[in-house]
């Protein structure tokens, strides 16, 4: 797909001195749980910022061909979820 017919934002790459973010399995989560944010699905990576009951993370789904790996990271209040969704869009974080 072209960019500039992508609707969803791209991950910049990943700065020298970027955080890396811990990432684990998914969790059992509560049905309430929703992406709010997400980057595009041209690429094989995608990310999508999550959040439910006053508390946010960030899952990254890889797109395998057989299946798709899926890990996210621990939970944060909603603002400081925002803080870390925009590192990760910049490639401050990853």
């Amino acid at each position: 797909m072209p960019l500039e017919e992508c609707l969803s934002p791209h991950v910049a790459m990943a700065q020298r001195d970027h955080a890396r973010l811990e990432r684990r399995d998914p969790y059992r989560t509560p049905d309430r749980i929703r992406p709010v944010n997400w980057t595009c699905v041209c690429h094989a990576t995608v990310y999508e910022l999550c959040q439910g009951g006053g508390q946010a993370f960030i899952r990254r789904t890889v797109q395998l061909d057989r299946k798709h790996e899926i890990h996210e990271t621990s939970r944060w209040s909603l603002a400081e979820a925002r803080v870390i969704w925009t590192a990760l869009l910049s490639g401050r974080a990853r």
